[in-house]
């Protein structure tokens, strides 16, 4: 793989992620964020989807991450934009100062202008993509795509000529959902993996479900194989031949099964182990093929699995800012 290519889980702030994958018992100044930044240089901003982010917050986020010099934000556009397409110079204006601290650091990599299946490849959906992208021309911009009237020529030349970059997923493939890809059209490669779920892909309960999870968690609730996330390096590796920086961004978040992935496709990626939450070993077990800080009882077992896999040693750094235009 290619060193312009960043990996990370979507979002942070999880109740199930709680004693899996951050301690039980946090120090003072504990910050999940920056937790995470020991491990991965990209987190993608999952709270700028329900609403504007407060310029306060940006801040501290800004503030905590500072240390990490290659270390970046992707944040997910504001629903109302993308869902509802209500596009008031208000909202809008009020959405782009949530950001300025982000990018005054150097934090932004990019904007996920992320749309529901809904969405069709229609023509008055086509000119909203073109007004979303003018809207937000002074960012770089990424558009993920759930339904598969999208996965066309045509849609691919759209995107190019409004120098919207296109984002690769895996999801369910369900009712004309959009399969894998390896897309290019801007100087940003993105992939999201969502997981599998088939059961609960278009759960639409409100509340808790009885086995306590939400309808939304039950959604995320998917473990990548090794063999399928093997499948998706190869595409990364075509996608980071491609473009200036690609982002990597595992969404399948319950239980902490995003940051088991993301490290696992870290391992895959440089041939080598990676630095490991230890609480997440202990919830994990097939971490232990992958981890660099495994305990005394386990380096042997890793050592020898390690032989059997074979993987040659290589390294991945990671991407240099990406200059916002």
């Amino acid at each position: 793989m290619l060193d312009n290519v960043q990996v990370g889980p979507a979002g942070w702030s999880y109740r199930d992620w709680n004693g899996v994958v951050y301690p039980t018992n946090r120090p003072q100044g504990f910050h999940e964020a920056e937790y995470l930044a020991d491990y991965f240089s990209v987190i993608e901003i999952n709270s700028s989807f329900y609403h504007p982010l407060r310029p306060q917050l940006a801040q501290v986020w800004a503030q905590k991450l500072s240390r990490f010099s290659d270390f970046h934000f992707t944040a997910k556009l504001y629903r109302g934009f993308t869902h509802d397409q209500h596009l008031d110079r208000a909202s809008i204006q009020r959405y782009c100062e949530g950001l300025e601290p982000l990018i005054d650091a150097g934090k932004l990599g990019c904007l996920l202008m992320q749309f529901p299946w809904s969405f069709r490849r229609t023509a008055e959906n086509s000119a909203h993509l073109q007004r979303l992208a003018h809207a937000f021309e002074q960012y770089p911009l990424v558009a993920e795509m759930r339904h598969s009237s999208w996965d066309c020529p045509e849609a691919l030349e759209l995107l190019s000529s409004l120098g919207v970059s296109f984002c690769n997923i895996d999801q369910p493939r369900l009712n004309h959902c959009m399969g894998p890809t390896a897309h290019v059209t801007g100087p940003i490669g993105y992939v999201r993996l969502h997981g599998r779920n088939y059961q609960d892909w278009f759960r639409v309960e409100e509340g808790r479900l009885p086995d306590g999870r939400s309808g939304v968690e039950a959604r995320y609730d998917y473990l990548y194989k090794p063999e399928q996330l093997s499948k998706w390096t190869t595409r990364i590796e075509s996608i980071a031949a491609q473009t200036e920086t690609t982002y990597v961004i595992t969404n399948n978040h319950f239980r902490g099964q995003a940051v088991v992935n993301a490290l696992q496709i870290l391992s895959e990626a440089t041939g080598e182990p990676v630095m490991t939450p230890p609480t997440l070993l202990d919830h994990y077990p097939e971490l232990n093929q992958v981890a660099a800080n495994l305990p005394p009882q386990r380096s042997l077992f890793y050592q020898e699995r390690r032989k059997e896999r074979r993987i040659p040693p290589r390294r991945v750094g990671v991407a240099a800012v990406y200059a916002r235009a």
